[in-house]
């Protein structure tokens, strides 16, 4: 969706590249009502959306509000510079949004946009969605619990092996005397 643009506006409008944070299973529930936050922000600051898309879905380095996983939406758009001040308080004010990062690409262009596109798209690799996810994690654990349980039952058997094998010796040493 598109805001109506003074052909006067356009001329001090920046062309501005902004990486947002979300929640990754917050995303995954709901892409729309996600991107309706962004557009609502944007368009709050008058600013003109340019593309919208989403980066890519992964385990974030440290945990932000007990969250260790991220989806990162990448968003161009025109707006004032006396905008952007505006728009990174009212994320810092939305709770679905963790973080933001907003850059001038002014030297990008349209065609850098496009062109980037299509390049990242041909790299993208397929997005883990947090059901899997889950699974995944899941299945991890469940390997990890099991290999414990045959290293500890290896160990009981090495120890119970190592008495029997004591014993009889004990016993024929006790013979001896």
């Amino acid at each position: 969706m598109k805001t109506v643009v003074n052909p006067q506006d356009s001329l001090r409008r920046k062309l501005y590249e902004a990486m947002f944070l979300i929640d990754s299973a917050e995303a995954a529930s709901d892409w729309d009502g996600i991107n309706a936050t962004i557009r609502t922000i944007l368009e709050k600051a008058e600013a003109e959306i340019v593309s919208t898309r989403k980066w890519s879905e992964c385990k974030l380095a440290y945990e932000i509000d007990h969250k260790t996983r991220g989806t990162y939406i990448l968003v161009y758009f025109r707006a004032d510079g006396g905008k952007i001040a505006q728009i990174e308080r009212d994320v810092q004010l939305c709770e679905r949004i963790m973080r933001v990062l907003i850059l001038n690409a002014e030297a990008m262009g349209q065609e850098g946009i496009e062109q980037e596109e299509n390049e990242v798209g041909e790299k993208d690799t397929p997005v883990v969605q947090p059901e899997n996810h889950s699974q995944k994690i899941a299945q991890e654990a469940a390997q990890k619990a099991e290999a414990k349980q045959t290293v500890e039952t290896e160990q009981t058997v090495e120890a119970e092996q190592a008495v029997s094998e004591k014993q009889p010796q004990e016993a024929e040493e006790s013979e001896q005397e």
